[in-house]
Formats: C-alpha cells, sequence, structure tokens
C-alpha cells in the first residue's frame, strides 16, 4: 500500500496547523458525553470513554472540562442530548466520503451537510450508498524516522496487528478493533512513539486526485469538518504527486 498520501495519514499532519481548539474542544466533550452515557463514566471499563479522554488530553482540555462531560453523559448534571447520525456522499472524481456526527437536531445538520456537499462539488448519497466502502478498524500512524519498519514488524505483527503498510513518510499499522487497546498498551509499554492511535473507518480502495478535483476535495473536507455536529469525516481518496507538489 505504499504510493503517495491517502487522506488517512495526510490529516494527521496537516492536523496541527489547522486545529480550531474551541472547535476540536467542543466535539470532544461531545464524544465524551456521548461515550459516557453509552458505556459509564468510569473510562477503565469504557474503552471508547477512555480514547475519548486521552484525545482531549492530548489538546490540553481542562480537567474540569473533562469530568464535567462525564457528568452530563450520565446524568448527574443536566445537558443537552445527542444522537449519533452516519451522512454518505461523493465528492470531485466520485470520491466516497462518510461522515460520523452528533446532532441534537437532526432536521438542522442534513440541511447543513447538505449545503455544504453542493456549495462544494459534492452530492449527499443515501444511506447506504458508500459506507460499504470502509471498514472499522484500529489505526496507529508512526513517522518513519521515530522507527525502523523492521522493529515496527517484528513487534506489532507479534502483539497481533493485521497489517503494517508504508505511506508517504510514515507506516500505518491496522488491527481489529477487538485488538487495539492491547496493541496500544503494548505500544506504550516500549515506548514507541505513534502520532496517531484510534479506531476509525479505512476505505478499501482509494481515489487517486490530481491538483483541482484534489484541492476542490480538500475544500469539501474543511468544510465539513468545520461543521459543529460533523465528529469525524472519511473518504476514500489520495494525492498525486502533481498535487502534492501544488499543495505545499
Amino acid at each position: 500500500m505504499s504510493g503517495h498520501s491517502k487522506w488517512a495519514t495526510t490529516k494527521h499532519k496537516k492536523g496541527a496547523a489547522d486545529a480550531k481548539r474551541g472547535k476540536a474542544f467542543t466535539k470532544l466533550t461531545k464524544e465524551i458525553m456521548v461515550a459516557a452515557k453509552m458505556g459509564g463514566g468510569d473510562p477503565s471499563g469504557n474503552p471508547r470513554l477512555r480514547t475519548a479522554i486521552e484525545a482531549a488530553k492530548s489538546i490540553s482540555m481542562p480537567k474540569d472540562n473533562i469530568e464535567r462531560a462525564i457528568k452530563k453523559g450520565i446524568g448527574e448534571l443536566e445537558g443537552v442530548s445527542y444522537e449519533e447520525i452516519n451522512y454518505e456522499g461523493y465528492g470531485p472524481g466520485g470520491v466516497a466520503i462518510l461522515i460520523d456526527a452528533m446532532t441534537d437536531n437532526r432536521n438542522r445538520t442534513v440541511a447543513e451537510i447538505r449545503h455544504i456537499f453542493g456549495k462544494n462539488n459534492g452530492n449527499m448519497g443515501e444511506s447506504g450508498s458508500v459506507g460499504w466502502i470502509f471498514e472499522i478498524k484500529g489505526y496507529f500512524v508512526f513517522e518513519k524516522g521515530s522507527i525502523t519498519e523492521d522493529k515496527l514488524m517484528e513487534v506489532g505483527l507479534e502483539a497481533g496487528a493485521e497489517d503494517i503498510r508504508e505511506d508517504d513518510g510514515s507506516f500505518e499499522v491496522i488491527t481489529a478493533t477487538s485488538d487495539f487497546e492491547k496493541i496500544k498498551a503494548v505500544f506504550d509499554e516500549k515506548g514507541f512513539k505513534y502520532t496517531m492511535a484510534e479506531i476509525t473507518k479505512l476505505p478499501q480502495n482509494y481515489i487517486e486526485l490530481a491538483s483541482k478535483e484534489a484541492e476542490q476535495m480538500l475544500r469539501l473536507v474543511d468544510a465539513l469538518e468545520d461543521n459543529d455536529d460533523v465528529q469525524k469525516v472519511y473518504a476514500n481518496f489520495s494525492l498525486s504527486a502533481e498535487a502534492e507538489a501544488a499543495l505545499g
């Protein structure tokens, strides 16, 4: 799976530069609330909550904010009730897009998502139109300079990783969702420094975009991610060498 950057590994590189801390806090607060509501407020027995708390700490969310979100989720404090919804659609070049959202107003959110697609050369799809392209997996990204491929393969495969892939400037480790926590613990114990560790939705195939379509696609993804109700955006595109050079 080596080659030009895929969106799954490109997004973590642009994340630091594009991060809007206020929006990140809002999205993670929702995730913590929903995770606590569904699985309880004790992170030791709730992997989804534990992952959300770790993500919140990584962007320096205050401890009080995290604890308040948990209490709202389990009903100890009054808070808005959110429901999880998935949206599907197509971007420039026929790219498949899958969106995870949390909302307290389904009608508002679907109208906003449809507007964003229409304004950015995309089309909203029916439920099930592209979801089959994506698989839920555990996912790690390591910068090439931080670890050797041999060492990562030795430890990762022994720990139970399904696949280790080389991408542009990085290594990806793919795991079953049930093995994610176990493999993460092994990496942490060994002191391996990953730049991304999450349960995500990975496409089974990719569409390579040239400069113009890549620029349109990135604009669409940015607009979707900027929406307060959107938690995650997944898309099956990669950038051609020409597009990577043009976009810097």
